[in-house]
């Protein structure tokens, strides 16, 4: 649970109704795609359960999960239908498809070969911390975060969120723990990085399983190249990737946090109970040493910012 984090602010405005989010959500439940369906989104019981909840609350924390559905046709392939049916119309006819009908007849080819495409299933962690007015999401591509958030901002009635906004850049953040050897407090700087030039020719350098103190890496700094992924710890339990736009990847929770945990210990209040609890406290702690949050504006339904 959780392998990574975009992490967004809940305005004041919103007031959490856990009943009213279960009703919510239950008007958009995940089916499969249909025979001639690309994509096919919506909401799974968290706990794998049939007929289960939406959205549990473990510990005063939500957990929603989002399954997505899609089918792919390859490219060769749909080329090929298309190429059929534009021979046989130029053999019946005696003339080829102008540029209207071969889109048509893509159109066409696609509707014929979706029956019988291989669909690919994806879900996502949806947590949400009504207290701290957090809404987290473990999902590494914007692109999906941007999905999720749309779907319940129009879902949830008064919710609106923005990116976690920091007065530091991750990037020059990165850039200053490396160059001058001093990570924040309560964190440490792991054993690989990620530095892109800014000029033309776009230079990447990367380190892994390899110390960072060293002469080269701030030469690089110096030379104008910029993290664009840094690895750490924070509090010798939690590790993970931060990358230059404050996304968190590669989250892992080490054997610390296990302690005194029951070998036989598990199942989903248990895994929920320990992930949040790490990264309630995880994530203020890496806001604080991005220099604290700064003012952002708030997204509302229909991708508008106020």
């Amino acid at each position: 649970m959780f392998k990574n984090l975009i992490v967004y602010r809940i305005t004041q405005g919103w007031a959490p109704d856990l009943q009213a989010a279960e009703e919510a959500l239950a008007k958009a439940p995940f089916m499969e795609c249909g025979a001639t369906q690309e994509k096919s989104i919506g909401w799974v019981p968290p706990r794998g359960e049939a007929h289960g909840a939406l959205v549990e609350s473990i510990g005063g924390q939500w957990i929603a999960r989002l399954m997505t559905e899609t089918k792919a046709i390859p490219a060769s392939v749909l080329a090929r239908k298309v190429k059929e049916k534009a021979e046989r119309i130029e053999q019946e006819t005696g003339r080829k498809p102008g540029r209207k009908e071969s889109k048509e007849l893509k159109d066409e080819a696609k509707l014929d070969l979706l029956p019988m495409a291989f669909t690919k299933q994806a879900s996502m962690w949806v947590w949400i911390d009504p207290a701290a007015r957090l809404l987290v999401l473990d999902t590494a591509s914007q692109g999906r975060a941007d999905e999720v958030v749309t779907l319940l901002v129009e879902a949830l009635p008064g919710l609106s969120v923005s990116l976690i906004n920091t007065q530091t850049s991750p990037q020059a953040a990165m850039a200053h723990w490396l160059k001058e050897q001093e990570p924040p407090v309560g964190f440490t700087v792991d054993r690989e990085c990620e530095l892109k030039s800014a000029s033309e020719e776009k230079a990447v350098v990367r380190y892994g399983r390899h110390p960072l103190d060293i002469e080269e890496v701030q030469a690089h700094i110096d030379a104008g190249k910029l993290p664009t992924k840094l690895a750490m710890t924070w509090d010798d339990r939690v590790s993970f990737l931060l990358t230059e736009g404050g996304q968190v990847r590669k989250l892992q929770f080490l054997d610390t946090v296990f302690e005194g945990q029951k070998a036989d210990a598990g199942g989903f209040d248990t895994d929920v109970a320990i992930a949040t609890g790490e990264l309630v406290k995880l994530v203020p702690d890496l806001i604080d040493a991005l220099g604290g949050e700064a003012e952002t504006s708030m997204a509302q339904p229909g991708g508008e910012a106020s």
